[in-house]
């Protein structure tokens, strides 16, 4: 297995990790922290998409990480 395999099975494992937390939705530190994770994932995905040339994945990510820190800021505003 080499690096990029294990970025992307990170990456995959912190996606689920954060979508169960922020679909749990209490306590309210526990999907600011989803959204934290969230970022982390969206972080991975973008150098996996990079490395391997999977410029659709890396767009998306990179979208999606902009909604990501927008979701730790609001909701770390409420802790």
């Amino acid at each position: 297995m080499d690096i990029i395999e294990i970025v992307r099975w990170v990456a995959a494992i912190c996606v689920i990790m954060a979508a169960l937390m922020v679909a749990w939705g209490q306590p309210v530190r526990l999907v600011a922290w989803g959204f934290v994770i969230f970022s982390l994932a969206s972080i991975l995905w973008i150098a996996a998409a990079g490395i391997g040339g999977k410029w659709a994945l890396l767009i998306q990510n990179v979208v999606l990480l902009g909604v990501n820190l927008w979701g730790v800021w609001r909701w770390f505003r409420r802790l």
